[in-house]
């Protein structure tokens, strides 16, 4: 099996290339991950190019998965590159991507010192929270306490599964950091006090259902801000 894959022709990648953009998600599936399988620097582009347009979860999945099998040394400037990307997807695809390889090189663009606000503070949802992923995942330690007070001016954005991935990637930066908190527990805006409030309940329970807790935090939040009208 194993021989096969390295002796594949020319006509074959071509046709594990077309069946990448065919019309059947299972076939782009099974394309993905043969193509994983034969580890091939020139199929690359093909994997990116995919990335920027599939429509379904786990075909992207298996498309991170093989772009994880590929050399970091040719992959990661690739997908450093493609962060520049008009497009969304390509952006969170690529960012995902990042945080499955670990690749040191990337905190480089990702640092807010150097990007600012760019990625995490990104007006679509998906690449901001890929972004928050990666950038927990790759921080060096001496940048983790100033990550996590620039992830804290997200508090309170978006939906319950955005808050909740927000509070994720906070929380995975480590409990000696709660610091970076306190300000926001004390926040004018109730949205942002209760998403503080319950981020810093999951250092000490991560397995807490957050919407519960969330809902509770609110609740918690409200009767205070009635207390001191």
């Amino acid at each position: 099996m194993i021989k096969e894959v390295e002796t594949m022709t020319n006509p074959q990648q071509q046709n594990l290339t077309r069946a990448l953009a065919g019309s059947n998600p299972q076939q782009r599936l099974q394309a993905a991950m043969a193509i994983g399988t034969r580890v091939e620097v020139s199929d690359l582009e093909a994997l990116i190019s995919r990335s920027r347009t599939e429509p379904d979860f786990f075909v992207r999945d298996m498309l991170t998965w093989a772009l994880t099998r590929l050399p970091a040394e040719a992959t990661v400037p690739r997908l450093i590159a493609e962060l520049d990307s008009d497009g969304p997807q390509a952006q969170s695809q690529a960012l995902h991507t990042l945080s499955k390889i670990g690749d040191p090189r990337a905190w480089a663009v990702l640092d807010p010192a150097v990007s600012g606000t760019r990625f995490i503070a990104h007006s679509d949802a998906e690449v901001a929270r890929s972004a928050w992923r990666a950038a927990a995942a790759l921080v060096p330690g001496e940048a983790r306490e100033r990550l996590a007070a620039d992830l804290v001016t997200q508090l309170g954005r978006g939906d319950i599964e955005m808050q909740k991935s927000l509070s994720r990637a906070l929380v995975t930066l480590g409990d000696d950091l709660v610091s970076v908190l306190d300000e926001s527990l004390s926040a004018e805006d109730d949205t942002v006090r209760a998403h503080a409030m319950v981020t810093r309940d999951m250092y000490d329970d991560p397995d807490a259902g957050f919407a519960h807790a969330l809902s509770d935090a609110k609740r918690v939040v409200a009767l205070g801000s009635e207390a001191t009208a």
